[in-house]
């Protein structure tokens, strides 16, 4: 991407030689970009099995891969500046080097937090991974600079890939084992590195940009409060919450450091994260719609799994199997928002309505359809809804921070931010709530089923007692799952209601700036910042 790559005529890469023909030189890079997403530090899809042959608890696995999203999070801050210092070569092979032995060391270790720590860098070289390959075929993709085109491919490319992901895992460990998955990702990655030699030249930019002046402590510290964030989430139930030193010293860890990295940023000329990129109201607004929008949707980590496999009996395969049925609904939700939002250009207010009604309907087709005879086709409709919901808010508010009116060197801050709200926050915050509250609630209706089973005494007397409590478990389970849905589909009706009454009338307009004054920004940014 830049003004070097396309500076007349027809898009072209000059990174990639001429025997290679011009129109597939985009598609390579897309080929990369779908081999770096694909790989990971830990593959979610197979917790269960990793869990049964290790001895890690599903939790470990779950931080993991959450720290995957962090190190993608917090690379955002940096992404350009990388970008200006390293060749497009340079970077994936250095990213593709890296994601091997990560792949490597997933497979063989069971030391959670060496675990921990891989699975931050992976996801660090991974984010820059994809950006190099994404920045430079955007003018491909969108020669106007239009960044909600563009975002409605980045999501297309990364949330399809989280699901064929999570579908190629289970099926590579239903017919192997779950390792045989790090071995094929290490040899897609190999793969990758050596067409990156052969068709990739290193062409730097005409400006080099030295990595000067960069808050490193500031990032190290983010880094902290956001694993501290996600620890809390992850293992609070583990440790029963704040009766736990854990918890209470991850909490404080993670609240000295905010401090530190509050006070800093009062008089830092230029902090990791800046006062500017956390009071904007574009990025304010869109963390507050991720905390709703993701706790309405928290139930497909709580429940879905448990509902499919406890109650419908569904196997690992069946289970993934309704990964297509989100693929799905995000093909139509991404192709839905360019369509309407990108090209026709409909108003935040209106797609935001549009997302939290699919979500509404999500909740409500759960709410009426659970129950014990549920056909596994039966699940396409709410599944789909999710997927199209989740996308198309995504491609909204992300489009919503270009559009903030940062200057750029503070606009990759609030990518940032908007990484650690929408990614790890909407993963990790809404799941523990609702798992809380299903705990909670599943006690109370066992309870009460319990005491209403006893009552029928030729029942109580002659069945099972371990049988008549995993009845009461069961019953209790479909009970709560259905309670908790109603309450969020009350919760979402409330959310909806309050953005159909908000006043809206901001279209998407913002146009990526030129390359030639992003690389003038960072320049004199570095300068500056060497001269500090």
């Amino acid at each position: 991407m830049g003004d070097w790559h396309a500076p007349q005529g027809p898009f072209d890469i000059p990174d990639v030689p001429s025997f290679v023909p011009r129109r597939l030189k985009p598609w390579l890079f897309i080929f990369f970009v779908l081999i770096v997403q694909f790989s990971g530090g830990v593959y979610l899809a197979a917790a269960s099995d990793m869990v049964g042959t290790t001895a890690l608890m599903q939790e470990d696995i779950l931080m993991a891969g959450y720290a995957s999203l962090i190190g993608m999070a917090i690379n955002f801050a940096v992404m350009f500046r990388i970008k200006f210092r390293f060749t497009n070569r340079t970077q994936l092979i250095s990213a593709g080097a890296v994601l091997i032995a990560a792949n490597i060391i997933c497979a063989h270790t069971t030391c959670v937090p060496l675990l921990v720590a891989t699975c931050f860098v992976a996801g660090w070289f991974r984010m820059q991974a994809t950006f190099a390959c994404n920045s430079t075929i955007q003018l491909w993709l969108t020669p106007a600079r239009d960044m909600a085109v563009f975002f409605c491919y980045v999501y297309i490319v990364v949330d399809s890939a989280i699901q064929l992901s999570g579908i190629a895992t289970v099926y590579t460990s239903f017919f192997s084992q779950w390792e045989y998955m790090h071995w094929t990702m290490t040899g897609l990655l190999a793969l990758m590195m050596l067409m990156v030699l052969i068709f990739v030249r290193p062409v730097r930019a005409p400006l080099f940009i030295p990595i000067l002046g960069i808050d490193w402590i500031g990032a190290a510290l983010w880094a902290v409060v956001m694993m501290c964030f996600t620890f809390i989430c992850v293992y609070g139930n583990f440790y029963d919450w704040w009766d736990a030193v854990e918890i209470r010293g991850a909490a404080l860890l993670g609240a000295a450091c905010t401090a530190i990295n509050l006070w800093r940023a009062s008089f830092l000329h230029h902090p990791y994260i800046s006062l500017r990129a956390m009071r904007n109201r574009n990025v304010v607004r869109a963390t507050l719609v991720y905390l709703v929008f993701f706790t309405l949707l928290a139930t497909e980590h709580v429940f879905e799994h448990s509902y499919a496999a406890a109650i419908l009996g569904f196997d690992e395969t069946n289970l993934i199997d309704l990964n297509w049925y989100v693929f799905a609904g995000i093909i139509a939700g991404c192709a839905f928002t360019y369509f309407t939002f990108a090209l026709r250009k409909w108003r935040y207010k209106t797609m935001t309505a549009i997302g939290f009604a699919l979500a509404i309907a999500y909740l409500a087709c759960f709410y009426f359809l659970i129950d014990y005879g549920v056909e596994k086709e039966m699940l396409f409709v709410p599944l789909f809804l999710r997927g199209a919901a989740s996308v198309i808010i995504s491609i909204v508010f992300l489009t919503s921070i270009v559009q903030s009116g940062l200057p750029f060197q503070v606009f990759p801050q609030a990518l940032t931010i908007n990484g650690f709200t929408g990614a790890v926050m909407g993963a990790t915050l809404g799941p523990a709530i609702v798992g809380e509250l299903l705990r909670h609630t599943m006690a109370r209706n066992a309870a009460l089923l319990g005491a209403a089973l006893t009552d029928v005494s030729p029942i109580a007397a002659h069945a099972p007692l371990g049988a008549l409590y995993g009845t009461v478990q069961l019953q209790a389970l479909v009970v709560s799952m259905k309670e908790i849905y109603g309450w969020l589909l009350i919760a979402g009706i409330t959310a909806l209601v309050a953005i159909l009454v908000s006043y809206g009338p901001v279209r998407p307009w913002a146009i990526f700036p030129k390359w030639r004054t992003i690389r003038r920004v960072v320049r004199s940014v570095a300068r500056s910042e060497a001269s500090a």
